[in-house]
């Protein structure tokens, strides 16, 4: 992704955002149906016209999802960072709770991980009538 210029990002049209922020048209337009990302200005043959302000946004909420927090939470995330709404206690308090459920996706990914190792080193790779990888997955 290049870095956003001035020049660049002026009355921009979809694919360009898209191309700009790495995100699909539809997901754009998903976001601006939800609120997530304010609709622009259409031009006077109907086309959206989006500005540096939408693509720095989208770009936050791409990195948000990326880091794998939910909408609400980008929608708290989005309203903190206005100018004059910044609180690093509330911003705190969602990374926080997004950080407890990061550790435990964590732990049952070593969980799951250690099953498998185990379950794969069972399997000998030859006929057998019963296969311990295909065992598993109907416990």
């Amino acid at each position: 992704m290049r870095r956003i210029t001035a020049s660049r990002s002026a009355g921009m049209a979809i694919g360009q955002m898209s191309r700009h922020s790495g995100v699909n048209i539809e997901t754009i337009r998903y976001y601006e149906r939800i609120k997530v990302l304010a609709a622009p200005p259409r031009a006077t043959n109907g086309r959206r016209v989006y500005s540096s302000n939408h693509l720095r946004r989208l770009c936050f909420v791409r990195r948000a999802r990326e880091l794998g927090f939910g909408i609400a939470d980008i929608r708290a995330l989005l309203a903190l960072a206005e100018p004059g709404h910044v609180s690093c206690a509330e911003v705190r308090e969602i990374a926080t709770a997004h950080l407890t459920d990061v550790r435990a996706k964590l732990s049952d990914l070593a969980k799951l991980e250690k099953l498998l190792a185990k379950t794969v080193a069972r399997c000998s790779g030859k006929p057998v009538p019963i296969c311990p990888v295909l065992e598993i997955l109907e416990t």
